[in-house]
């Protein structure tokens, strides 16, 4: 379970990132994240991942704290960020491997899951090149596989379908589903609506950093979108 309790963060002029949130997410749900530009999502997430601390609150994975036990806490996750920094000049199979290495997975896990991932995707043919040959999309399949190697309890994700072509992005959904059906957690934000209403169990809408929704999408009102219910929700607050 993911617990984010009362977490509060500032910016640096005083302003709220984070304004006392809190959300549950259990084991085996796919939980989406989303907010108008400049609410406080990538805030939020970076939080979770532990790149950015917080002023108050606290944030846990399977009651293990992110500020008491954070490399126990990170070796359970996994982040897909929405421009994914990769080492430029190493091979690709080399940075799968020392992703690997980091996480202690045996040899004969790493090769099968790697010869898996990347056949799925269709990279294979391409380890063997420098990351700086990638294209974006490329890249993305490289940042994919390398999260899911270690088999994460909790899966974060910014925008993951971004530079994706259609059967990657129906093969990552379908990676997504067999990953909570292990009893991961997924947590990811996107603009694209119509993926997060079809995919999701739960669903979070963050606006000026605060939550205004969190629930199912049979929680929201009758006969709505779940992009008309979004829009009735953030259309007239303004962002931070």
């Amino acid at each position: 379970m993911l617990k984010v309790e009362n977490v509060t963060k500032k910016y640096k002029n005083g302003a709220l990132a984070n304004d006392n949130i809190s959300l549950t997410v259990d084991d085996g749900k796919i939980y989406g994240f989303i907010g108008p530009n400049g609410a406080g999502k990538s805030t939020l997430i970076k939080s979770i991942v532990g790149l950015h601390s917080i002023d108050s609150g606290n944030i846990s994975l399977d009651g293990l704290t992110l500020k008491e036990n954070p490399i126990l806490y990170k070796q359970k996750l996994a982040y897909i960020p929405d421009n994914p920094d990769l080492y430029e000049n190493v091979r690709a199979i080399n940075y799968l491997n020392f992703i690997a290495d980091v996480f202690n997975i045996p040899n004969d896990k790493r090769i099968k899951d790697i010869t898996y991932y990347s056949e799925l995707l269709e990279i294979k043919d391409n380890l063997n090149m420098p990351i700086k040959t990638f294209s974006h999309g490329m890249k993305q399949k490289l940042a994919i596989i390398s999260a899911l190697i270690h088999d994460p309890k909790l899966l974060v994700m910014d925008e993951p379908f971004v530079g994706l072509d259609p059967k990657s992005t129906h093969d990552l959904k379908m990676l997504m589903q067999s990953l909570v059906a292990k009893g991961s957690i997924i947590f990811f934000s996107s603009h694209v609506l119509e993926v997060v209403e079809k995919l999701c169990d739960q669903i979070g809408i963050i606006n000026n950093g605060k939550i205004v929704f969190d629930g199912t999408y049979i929680n929201m009102k009758e006969n709505k979108s779940l992009e008309d219910f979004f829009l009735e929700l953030t259309e007239n607050e303004q962002d931070i």
